[in-house]
């Protein structure tokens, strides 16, 4: 069984920072991608930024140049610093990893219980 621990989420004002932390656990062989999406209400979930196991990132055209996304592959842990961050940032933001629990497992996608981010204007 796994698990994705996400922490970090808060409120905080336009132009400020937070960093989101999430950490998976359990009965893991090895990771592929992890990342981050967020939701806000009424809306879709889009894809925030995503990082490869080799380091390569990906991110979203509203968030470049402010986001970084990072993992400490040691730690099965993934990062999201948020900086500049504005009103429309305000979602819940969702971990994701695509791992596989066995050698012989496919890879499945898990997902954290996600985190409230509020940004203030």
């Amino acid at each position: 069984q796994v698990q994705l621990v996400e922490s970090g989420g808060g409120l905080v004002q336009a132009g400020g920072s937070l960093r989101l932390s999430c950490a998976a656990s359990g009965t893991i062989y090895s990771i592929s991608t992890m990342g981050w999406y967020r939701q806000a209400p009424g809306k879709q979930r889009d894809l925030v930024a995503v990082i490869t196991n080799g380091g390569n990132t990906n991110y979203a055209d509203s968030v470049k140049g402010r986001f970084t996304i990072s993992r400490d592959n040691a730690k099965n842990t993934v990062y999201l610093q948020m900086n500049s961050l504005k009103p429309e940032d305000t979602a819940v933001y969702y971990c994701y990893s695509n791992l596989k629990s066995d050698y012989r497992a496919d890879l499945r996608t898990h997902w954290g219980q996600g985190t409230q981010v509020t940004v203030s204007s």
